[in-house]
C-alpha cells in the first residue's frame, strides 16, 4: 500500500506538470511573455530571449497538492510543518511571480528592486520560523552535524536561521542561469528528501521529496537544453523556500548549509566577485554566479548541469552521514 501510494503521488506529480506545460508555453508565446537576456550575458544566450517564461508557476499548484495529497495517504494526517513550509513557499513564489509580471511589463531583466524583494523575503521568513516556533512539531533540540553536540532554540539560533533561510533562498534564485540547471539540482535534494524521510519513517518529508522530483522530471522535459520553457523567479524562489523547509522537515535545520552547497557556491560566487573588484578593480571570475564563468571558459550547458548535479549528490551524501 506505502509503496502504490509513493507511485502515484511521483507520477501523478510528473503527469501533472508535464500536462499543464505544453498549453502554457502556447499561452505564454501567443502573448509575448518571453525572457529578457542581459546584455552583459554570454553571446551565445541571446537566441534565448524571448523564450516563455514564469513556466514555475506550475510548481505552486502541483507540489502543494501533491505533497499534502501524499502527506495523508502515507501518515493518515497532514502535519502542521508541512503547511507552514508549503505556505512559505507559496508566500515566495507569488514574490517570483510579482518580479516576474514586472519584468514583462517593463520588457527588460530588472523586476522588483532588490529591497522590495528583501523586505518582502524577510517578511514570510520570519512569519514562517515564528509559525513553525509557535504552533509546528519540530525538535527543539537540535543536533550539530558531525560534532554530535545538541543545543535547544534561542535568539541567536533563531537569527541565524533567519539569515540562513534568506540567503538559501536567493542563492537557489541566483542559480537559475542555463537550460535545467536549478531544476536538476532539485531534482537530486528531492531524491535525498525521499531517502531521508524513508529511513526515519519521515512522511511528509518523503510525500514533499515525491512530489518534487516528480514535478522536476515533467519541468525537465521542456527546460532540458535547448529550453522550450524558464521556470523564472517564481520557480526559483518558490523551490528555494521548499529547499529551506525540507530541513525543518528533517527536523534538523543546522542541516541545511550542506545539501544546499551549490546553492551557496553560487551565492558566494557573486559575493566574491564584487568584493575583489571593489577592492582590486579587477574580476575574479570571467563572470559570475559561477555556471556563468564556466560558460565563458567554454564548458557546455550540458556539462555544466551535469557537474552541478553530482556535486548536489555528493553535498546531499555529506548531510546524509551528518544525520547518522
Amino acid at each position: 500500500m506505502v509503496l502504490w501510494a509513493c507511485v502515484c503521488i511521483f507520477f501523478l506529480s510528473f503527469l501533472f506538470t508535464a500536462l499543464l506545460l505544453r498549453p502554457l508555453i502556447a499561452i505564454l508565446k501567443r502573448h509575448h511573455m518571453g525572457q529578457s537576456i542581459l546584455e552583459i550575458g554570454p553571446a551565445w544566450h541571446k537566441p534565448k530571449e524571448g523564450t516563455p517564461t514564469m513556466g514555475g508557476s506550475v510548481f505552486l499548484l502541483t507540489v502543494p497538492l501533491f505533497s499534502l495529497l501524499g502527506s495523508y495517504l502515507l501518515d493518515g494526517k497532514l502535519s502542521s510543518t508541512l503547511i507552514f513550509v508549503l505556505l512559505f513557499s507559496l508566500a515566495n513564489g507569488f514574490i517570483g511571480l510579482l518580479d516576474d509580471r514586472t519584468k514583462l511589463k517593463n520588457k527588460q531583466n530588472q523586476g522588483l528592486l532588490p529591497w522590495q524583494k528583501l523586505f518582502l523575503q524577510s517578511f514570510f521568513v520570519g512569519a514562517f520560523l515564528y509559525l513553525l516556533l509557535r504552533f509546528g512539531d519540530v525538535d527543539y533540540a537540535l543536533a550539530i552535524p558531525y560534532i554530535r553536540f545538541t543545543l535547544g532554540w534561542g535568539i541567536p539560533l533563531i537569527f541565524v536561521f533567519f539569515i540562513a533561510s534568506l540567503g538559501i533562498l536567493n542563492c537557489a534564485n541566483l542559480s537559475d542561469g542555463i537550460d535545467g540547471l536549478t531544476a536538476s539540482s532539485i531534482l537530486v535534494i528531492g531524491a535525498f528528501f525521499i531517502f531521508e524521510g524513508a529511513l526515519s519513517k519521515e512522511h511528509t518529508l518523503t510525500a514533499l521529496g515525491l512530489s518534487l522530483c516528480g514535478t522536476m522530471l515533467g519541468f525537465l522535459i521542456f527546460n532540458h537544453h535547448p529550453a522550450k520553457i524558464f521556470m523564472g523567479d517564481t520557480g526559483s524562489l518558490f523551490l528555494g523556500a521548499l529547499v529551506v523547509g525540507g530541513a525543518f522537515l528533517m527536523k534538523n535545520p543546522v542541516i541545511m548549509p550542506i545539501y544546499t552547497f551549490l546553492f551557496l557556491l553560487e551565492g558566494g560566487s557573486v559575493i566574491l566577485q564584487v568584493l575583489v573588484f571593489k577592492r582590486t578593480g579587477k574580476r575574479l571570475f570571467r563572470m559570475a554566479p559561477l555556471h556563468h564563468h564556466l560558460e565563458k571558459c567554454g564548458w557546455s550547458e550540458n556539462s555544466i548541469v551535469l557537474v552541478f548535479s553530482v556535486i548536489t549528490l555528493l553535498a546531499c551524501l555529506f548531510a546524509h552521514l551528518a544525520l547518522l
